[in-house]
């Protein structure tokens, strides 16, 4: 059952921070001000230095088990950049509530299948997010965004209307209300998010960018 609740929460929520940082203390600062400014799905990069350590960190202070369901701190923490089963595993252990990879590896679906903790390996075509579907993944992350547009996602669903899609790369606040109207179950949020805050150290940045980003995606879920 917490596998569903996980997948219905990303869903409802809609929108994923995809958080890169040059250190476990960065990444953590960029996921607290993503949950500040209203993004409840947290997606830490293993290209960071010391990802295990953050995610361990973001998981003991909003995940479900550490704060329940209606703590309005909640948030849901999941490890990003997975490309193998062993990492994917270690990121369970320190505390990730989903995993996401850049590309479909069959072995870290059905590892995370085991553990029944939801798993959105990246694609780019129909065969890939078959054989996605057929290991019984919920999200096929669709990856890098920026190739396609979102008109994409009807192409997709012309054949496999029951694929879930989450485009991820290029999303921007310019294109997120056409890719949630063309279908898309969510969202992620990469580099558009953080490089303000980045360039001038200001980290509040992310705050504000996280706000505006939720009001187009509730605007957009609305259909005004």
């Amino acid at each position: 059952m917490k596998k569903l609740k996980l997948i219905q929460q990303i869903c409802e929520d809609g929108v994923v921070a995809v958080l890169r940082g040059r250190s476990a203390d960065e990444v953590v600062e960029m996921a607290e001000q993503s949950i500040a400014g209203g993004i409840k799905v947290i997606e830490v990069t293993m290209t960071t230095p010391g990802a295990l350590g953050a995610i361990e960190r973001l998981a003991a202070k909003y995940s479900s088990d550490a704060k329940g369901k209606d703590d309005s701190r909640y948030a849901v923490i999941g490890a990003g950049t997975v490309l193998d089963p062993e990492t994917a595993r270690a990121a369970i252990l320190s505390g990730s509530e989903f995993v996401v990879g850049p590309s479909f590896n069959p072995d870290t679906v059905k590892l995370c299948n085991r553990y029944r903790i939801p798993v959105m390996p990246g694609v780019m075509t129909v065969q890939e997010i078959q054989s996605a579907l057929d290991l019984g993944v919920d999200i096929c992350k669709l990856f890098p965004g920026n190739l396609f547009s979102p008109g994409m996602i009807k192409a997709i669903k012309g054949p496999l209307p029951q694929a879930n899609l989450m485009p991820t790369g290029g999303v921007s606040l310019d294109n997120l209300a056409q890719w949630i109207k063309a279908g898309a179950v969510a969202v992620g949020i990469g580099s558009d998010l953080t490089n303000d805050a980045v360039k001038t150290g200001d980290f509040s940045l992310i705050a504000k960018r996280a706000a505006q980003y939720m009001e187009v995606y509730r605007s957009a879920r609305s259909g005004s």
